[in-house]
């Protein structure tokens, strides 16, 4: 007789109905839950389709049944059995189970492989409450449980989609290496040392940004890959030192041009995946509408909340904290919601403005509004009767309305209003999490440069960014007002995508590079190759880079990017299931041509800068 394993399974543990009554099956699997009711023992196998009860009795096979009394969790089988009804079968079908009308009657059983008792049960599954480093160092066990396996199955089939999508809309899918030049400035790169080269380092490509731009350059005319990127950076949930790119580039492009493509790839995965019919195209918002209205640059446009600027309405109101703030803002949390918010809870949320996370606010002004609209406690001493009915009016108030204000610089006001903003979201639930309400929005024309600590003017995407035409004028007299053909894939305050159209002219390069404070030695330095790629013809071109990671942990409901990575790293960039990074030995370094230099105060007591 040949073995379960030479004959193959003949379904998945997520396949059978009520339909293939009397069909003899083979399934494997692992043992999720076992029962033991008088004698008929009962397991429900497990694997990445579903799970299927089976049934081990005495009266079905004596020799099953005993072997199956041995049988614990994890164990991985294969079994063998007749499908049956459950409710014929004297029990009761599970309406939470698709296969929950039926149940197998085995009348063979083979174990591949036995089980230790795991750490953690992994049938619990949405129930587990496994402190997340111990599922992290067996993440292969934690990798098994439904809910995660679901969330890798999907990202997979946007993967898929992805291709199949982009294809057709007459995209090559073309690689760039992982090991590049490093650049100064940006975020900061992993480096790698080349044996072959002493003393010299590749860096790992944080995105494919310039070599897509070549491809351009070379005529490809639709590019797109599915590739890693690697930062390194400060971890949190929603970023990893390691994550995809669905990388795009286009010639001849238009800011049009590339969200249209974009907008068919999103329609076409959440109608395929998520079985939902998106807008044929997006909302479009400028940069300085989404900061004016939301204060933030992804804003969740799921909910209302929005700011009301007060800044020229409170000049010479008498109130100091107004009359001296650069940006004066505020909005109004209905009375539905308003009246219930005591003082214990706005002392809390101003402790909450305060804090460095938050934006660092001086302090949270407040009053709440009468039914004539005028003021009661907080700030309302301190504005005029009809001024305060006039603010309630602008701000949308009824009664018991709170209105919350920020007065401070720019960045201050927005950032804390924002957190606060998202802050009562969550509170109080304003966004209902089972709702699946998707919210796309393009936010458009960024500022071409930003300020940096030192004051001086940065790239606020990177330094190949097309200012718009009517603002090329400006780069060098007032790089401020600058705008930018740059955009952003906004869902449900997420960015889930970023990208622009690229300079191609060279003397509209050469003044953006001006305005930055990039010598000629510098510009040589960083991106000389591109800059002698740019002098053969290159085409007007532009792209975006969608985060596969993101787009996956949102379409799946995952709390975090570590739900939808297999393998992730901790806050601390370590993987706690192959206990890396991990030293090098003096061999390993000397191959490399790098001496270990200890650091101050280290066991060997070496003085740093003695090692040459």
């Amino acid at each position: 007789m040949s073995t379960l394993l030479e004959t193959g399974r003949t379904h998945t543990c997520g396949d059978l109905r009520l339909s293939d009554e009397g069909r003899e099956v083979i399934l494997f699997g692992w043992v999720n839950f076992r029962r033991d009711h008088g004698g008929r023992i009962f397991i429900d196998l497990r694997d990445r389709e579903g799970l299927t009860q089976v049934v081990f009795g005495p009266d079905v096979d004596a020799a099953a049944h005993e072997a199956g009394g041995a049988l614990r969790s994890e164990d991985c089988i294969g079994v063998a059995g007749k499908v049956v009804s459950r409710v014929k079968n004297q029990g009761q079908a599970n309406p939470n189970l698709a296969t929950g009308e039926i149940e197998v009657e085995v009348t063979r059983l083979e174990v591949f492989s036995k089980a230790q008792t795991p750490p953690f049960d992994v049938s619990k599954d949405d129930r587990l409450d496994t402190n997340e480093n111990l599922r992290l160092q067996y993440r292969y066990l934690d990798l098994r449980r439904p809910s995660l396996q679901r969330n890798f199955i999907l990202r997979s089939k946007v993967g898929t989609l992805t291709r199949t999508h982009m294809a057709g809309q007459g995209f090559l899918e073309l690689e760039t290496p992982y090991m590049v030049k490093y650049t100064p400035g940006g975020a900061r790169n992993f480096l790698v040392p080349s044996r072959l080269n002493p003393g010299t380092f590749y860096a790992l490509a944080e995105s494919p940004q310039i070599f897509k731009q070549l491809f351009m350059v070379s005529g490809f005319d639709k590019y797109f890959q599915i590739t890693r990127c690697f930062r390194d950076e400060d971890l949190r949930n929603d970023r990893q030192p390691e994550f995809t790119q669905i990388d795009v580039e286009l010639s001849f492009a238009t800011p049009e041009r590339v969200f249209e493509p974009i907008e068919a790839l999103m329609r076409k995965l959440w109608g395929e995946l998520l079985d939902t019919q998106l807008a044929e195209s997006f909302p479009r918002m400028t940069w300085a509408e989404a900061m004016d209205r939301y204060g933030s640059d992804k804003p969740d446009t799921r909910f209302g909340l929005e700011f009301t600027d007060l800044t020229e309405k409170t000049r010479g109101c008498g109130f100091a904290v107004f009359e001296k703030a650069e940006y004066v803002k505020g909005i109004c949390l209905p009375g539905e919601h308003g009246k219930g918010y005591g003082r214990g809870k706005i002392d809390k949320l101003t402790a909450f403005a305060k804090k460095r996370e938050s934006g660092g606010a001086k302090g949270l002004a407040w009053s709440r509004v009468e039914a004539d609209g005028t003021w009661k406690g907080g700030s309302a001493k301190f504005i005029a009767p009809e001024l305060q009915k006039q603010i309630s009016a602008d701000m949308g108030a009824d009664e018991g309305s709170l209105l919350l204000f920020i007065a401070d610089d720019f960045h201050t006001t927005h950032a804390v209003l924002n957190s606060i903003r998202l802050h009562l979201r969550d509170a109080l639930g304003l966004v209902d999490p089972k709702a699946k309400q998707w919210n796309f929005l393009w936010v458009t024309d960024f500022p071409l440069f930003e300020k940096n600590g030192e004051g001086n003017w940065t790239s606020s995407h990177h330094p190949f960014t097309c200012p718009k035409d009517e603002h090329v004028e400006l780069l060098l007299s007032d790089p401020g007002k600058v705008l930018a053909k740059a955009y952003d894939l906004v869902l449900n305050g997420n960015e889930v995508g970023g990208g622009s159209i690229r300079i191609h002219r060279s003397d509209v390069q050469a003044k953006v590079f001006e305005a930055l404070g990039l010598g000629e030695e510098e510009r040589e330095q960083k991106f000389g190759f591109l800059l002698d790629a740019f002098k053969y013809g290159p085409p007007p071109h532009g792209g975006i880079a969608l985060g596969l990671d993101r787009l996956a942990m949102l379409m799946s409901g995952a709390e975090s990017l570590r739900d939808v990575i297999a393998f992730p790293k901790t806050q601390k960039g370590q993987d706690l299931m192959t206990h890396c990074p991990t030293p090098a030995d003096d061999a390993q370094l000397a191959e490399l041509f790098i001496r270990h230099r200890p650091l101050p105060g280290s066991e060997d007591g070496a003085e740093p800068g003695n090692e040459g």
